[in-house]
């Protein structure tokens, strides 16, 4: 059974700063393609987000600085946020863990998309590292 979750203001930021960084990684992994084909669909896709999860996604804030000058300086903020906000709706209700975890699957599925024909290794390398950041928590 779920329970009543409590998030911080801070708890909120990780939780965005993870989703749509997790987009951005994506998007920055397919910079000769269409980065903003894949930004777009990947953003669209994490505002058909529902439960508390898709509330916190759905609030107008800053995110902050996801605007890294390479996609390493972008990975080091948003790799280490994915694992934080697992982690952090893991301890407070495995129900919003699972649906968290949903909505990002389906944003990458949704960016992935985006492009023509399939996934650059990069792209598909990419997604394998924000998997891996998810599954670390």
């Amino acid at each position: 059974m779920s329970v009543a979750l409590t998030l911080t203001a801070q708890d909120k930021h990780t939780l965005r700063t993870a989703a749509y960084g997790a987009v951005s990684l994506l998007a920055a992994a397919d910079a000769a393609g269409s980065p903003h084909k894949v930004a777009t669909h990947g953003s669209i896709a994490l505002a058909t987000a529902t439960g508390l999860v898709g509330h916190v996604l759905a609030e107008k804030s800053k995110i902050g600085n996801l605007d890294g000058k390479s996609v390493a300086a972008l990975a080091d903020q948003v790799l280490p946020a994915l694992t934080a906000a697992m982690s952090l709706l893991k301890e407070q209700d495995s129900a919003e863990a699972d649906n968290f975890r949903a909505a990002i699957d389906v944003a990458l599925g949704a960016a992935a998309r985006a492009r023509k024909g399939e996934p650059t290794p990069a792209m598909t390398a990419m997604t394998r590292k924000i998997t891996e950041a998810l599954d670390a928590a």
